[in-house]
């Protein structure tokens, strides 16, 4: 079984698609499209999801499946009901003197970092974020659909692994985005998502490739490969985007704080 997991191109989150920097990315993509055979496809409902896509799918010849469970991680965290943990998210945006929603994801590491429990395998659950938002709850949601989709193909979790009932050798391929990816590869390598939404920054259309290894007959693990590929856009000569990094340098305001 192999899994490719393609984050969407450089976004215009304002408007749902991609930017004319991520229509190059993604053009540039579908020129590869055919080599990373792409198997059975599937994509975000969201609309720069839906436009990474599209180039690649009409390159190959492909239809893909619009999965609602692929969109960007929604969970988010109400700051009014917990306001204390502002100094995990200081940045916070207000609006008639309450705290406006925030995504679950994006904590600072002078706060996560100092809390090992959101570095542990089962601890993130119980910790002060999780119990006070929907984390928990999208998370099994999300991986619940997931495993079902990974059962269709003969691979059904087992504890942390995966029982082989039909071996495969298809290749599954999801357009969708940065949170969620971390998640889904989270739950594969069960690991505590923070630590990849922190530890990971996959630049739009990047192409993350993960495959089984049964090394004991019936039971199968899943290995990387490639972790945020974006080699397509150095043969194409294309810039990397900055989305979904921070600034280098605190100084650099140039950059995303």
């Amino acid at each position: 079984m192999r899994l490719l997991f393609i984050r969407h191109g450089d976004p215009d989150y304002e408007n749902d698609t991609v930017t004319e920097k991520g229509k190059r990315e993604v053009e540039l993509l579908a020129q590869r499209a055919e080599s990373l055979e792409l198997g059975h496809c599937f994509v975000s409902p969201l609309g720069r999801a839906q436009d990474t896509a599209a180039p690649s799918l009409a390159r190959t010849g492909k239809n893909a499946e619009t999965l609602d469970w692929l969109e960007e991680f929604p969970a988010k965290i109400d700051l009014n009901k917990v306001p204390h943990l502002i100094k995990a998210y200081p940045d916070t945006k207000t609006e008639g003197g309450r705290y406006l929603p925030r995504i679950i994801w994006d904590v600072v590491p002078s706060y996560w970092t100092e809390h090992s429990e959101y570095s542990d395998s089962e601890k993130w659950r119980t910790t002060e974020i999780s119990c006070n938002s929907d984390l928990v709850e999208i998370y099994d949601r999300v991986t619940g659909e997931f495993d079902r989709l990974l059962e269709q193909y003969g691979y059904v979790r087992d504890g942390a692994h995966y029982r082989v009932e039909r071996e495969s050798n298809e290749t599954l391929t999801f357009f969708c985005h940065f949170g969620v990816s971390c998640v889904l590869m989270s739950h594969l390598w069960s690991i505590s998502p923070f630590v990849l939404w922190h530890s990971l920054a996959l630049a739009p259309s990047s192409v993350t490739e993960i495959v089984t290894e049964e090394r004991e007959k019936g039971i199968a693990y899943f290995r990387g490969l490639k972790i945020g590929d974006i080699s397509h856009l150095y043969a194409g000569h294309e810039p990397v985007s900055f989305a979904a990094r921070f600034a280098e340098t605190y100084g650099n305001k140039d950059q995303r704080h």
